[in-house]
């Protein structure tokens, strides 16, 4: 889709929809006055009808009204100041509302909203006009994409241009990146296996000459001492791969931030065996690394100033008789030996390997992504990522960046009086630490391998797919991630 940033006279401006705004008391934007006084009032006179509902967000389309625009979408503001919330409400609403137009044009820029400049806003419509054109049609015998090719965010003038322009770009980036994140993730398990994931990483190569893949295969890990890791692939078919994406946009002397994606292709829970009941959804295990590929799309597409590695742990969690069983102890790339109590805890056991290979990069940062426990869903439920950090710096810095992009987290507890959680009898840690503050405890089992580092880790077994008649995933911490390598 072509997002478009101008200096827009809506009295002339031809579009296949126009949308414009009613606060509380019907009284319009100033493009919307103009564009009722270019119909003849007819716009007015509908408001006055009531038709538009009153909470804010809320649509009415008008098909019959005279003038450049084929149609116009009001959308209701309220009587003051939005919040960035009321805002983000109001340009999903209307993008939802337009994408099966072949064109338009938001003048939405136009409100007034909290502690946010018309850049902010212009990126908000553009994510939320990308998000919404997506539909997953890959795996349809017949399917037709969402018709909007075009979509324009209106300036009020030549100085308001640049700001609308770069968070137009930025939008879009965003968009395209949890757009990415989504069709990896809404694959199943028997398309989107690590093999795949390999091959989109050399694919994305080889298109773009800033950016580098290596691929670890199995004997490779072997030789590295990947013993965690590779004891959850052992069970599967599917040979394992450690995907590095190495992005160089910055200075070669700028130390790069690494993310690491959890890459469970579909998992089983191994030995310890899933109830069947939506098992189908875990093919979303991999929303973590599909994230960092997300985030490297946007990254060569937007010709990122930055240094960035993408690290993605891929393989398969299934049961067979090579299968880890409980009880079993394995030693870790840093030489750290685990006793594996629970196969279905394996993220952690791919992520610590990958953890400890990330050190290898010289990182500034290091910052993992991962569907990892099901606690964090029952602690935070679906609209915040649970975010833990080795320094409050930095903590800090993803919390701010998850408001400003709508992608929230929560920081949450990295306490040395939960450690102890994780003591075995018979080796150095345990891969789980009971029922009790279950996210809680994978996350200090992660930080065990951290030490060297300033580390962040982004648990999004919540946000990362919806489940129910919405099922899919969401693309979810592209924006966050994004926002925090670039908007600053």
């Amino acid at each position: 889709m072509q997002f478009t940033a101008k200096v827009t006279d809506i009295s002339k401006q031809r579009s296949a929809c126009a949308i414009i705004t009613a606060d509380a008391k019907n009284r319009l934007s100033n493009s919307g006055d103009a564009l009722d006084k270019a119909c003849g009032g007819a716009i007015g006179k509908i408001l006055k009808r009531g038709d538009l509902g009153r909470k804010v967000g809320s649509t009415l389309l008008l098909n019959q009204v005279e003038g450049p625009a084929e149609r116009v979408l009001l959308v209701r503001a309220n009587d003051g100041v939005l919040s960035q919330a009321e805002f983000r409400k109001m340009a999903k609403a209307s993008a939802e509302a337009v994408k099966g137009f072949k064109d338009a044009t938001s003048y939405l820029t136009e409100v007034e909203v909290t502690d946010a400049d018309n850049r902010w806003q212009a990126q908000q419509l553009a994510l939320a006009a990308g998000l919404a054109t997506y539909k997953f049609t890959r795996c349809l015998s017949e399917a037709t994409a969402n018709p909007l090719k075009k979509f324009t965010v209106h300036a009020a003038d030549r100085k308001q241009l640049t700001a609308v322009k770069r968070g137009v770009e930025f939008g879009e980036g965003q968009a395209l990146g949890s757009n990415v994140a989504r069709e990896l993730g809404n694959l199943p398990g028997n398309i989107c296996t690590p093999q795949y994931l390999a091959g989109q990483a050399r694919e994305l190569a080889k298109k773009h000459t800033n950016l580098t893949t290596t691929v670890l295969d199995e004997k490779k890990m072997q030789s590295l001492g990947m013993g965690a890791f590779l004891s959850v692939s052992k069970g599967s078919d599917e040979p394992p791969a450690m995907i590095a994406m190495q992005y160089k946009g910055g200075k070669a002397k700028d130390k790069p931030v690494v993310l690491v994606g959890k890459g469970i292709t579909f998992d089983t829970g191994g030995i310890s065996l899933k109830p069947g009941m939506a098992m189908d959804e875990m093919k979303f295990d991999m929303c973590g690394a599909a994230s960092v590929f997300g985030v490297m799309n946007a990254l060569v597409e937007m010709d990122a100033p930055i240094n960035v590695v993408g690290l993605v742990a891929a393989a398969e969690n299934m049961p067979s008789g090579r299968a880890s069983k409980p009880g079993d102890i394995v030693t870790s790339m840093s030489g750290q030996t685990i006793e594996i109590l629970n196969t279905d805890a394996e993220g952690r056991l791919v992520l610590c390997d990958a953890l400890t290979y990330a050190a290898k990069f010289k990182p500034a940062t290091v910052i993992d992504v991962a569907t990892l426990t099901g606690a964090c869903v029952i602690a935070l439920g679906s609209h915040a990522t649970g975010l833990y950090a080795n320094k409050d710096k930095l903590a800090k810095s993803l919390i701010a960046a998850g408001e400003r992009a709508g992608d929230r987290a929560w920081h949450m507890p990295l306490w040395d009086e939960y450690q102890p959680m994780l003591d075995s009898n018979f080796a150095d840690m345990q891969n789980i630490g009971g029922r009790e503050a279950g996210s809680v405890t994978a996350a200090c089992f992660l930080s065990r391998f951290t030490r060297d580092y300033d580390w962040a880790h982004l648990d999004i077994a919540g946000s990362a797919w919806n489940s129910g008649a919405a099922k899919g995933a969401t693309g979810r911490p592209v924006p966050l991630l994004l926002e925090y390598l670039l908007g600053k």
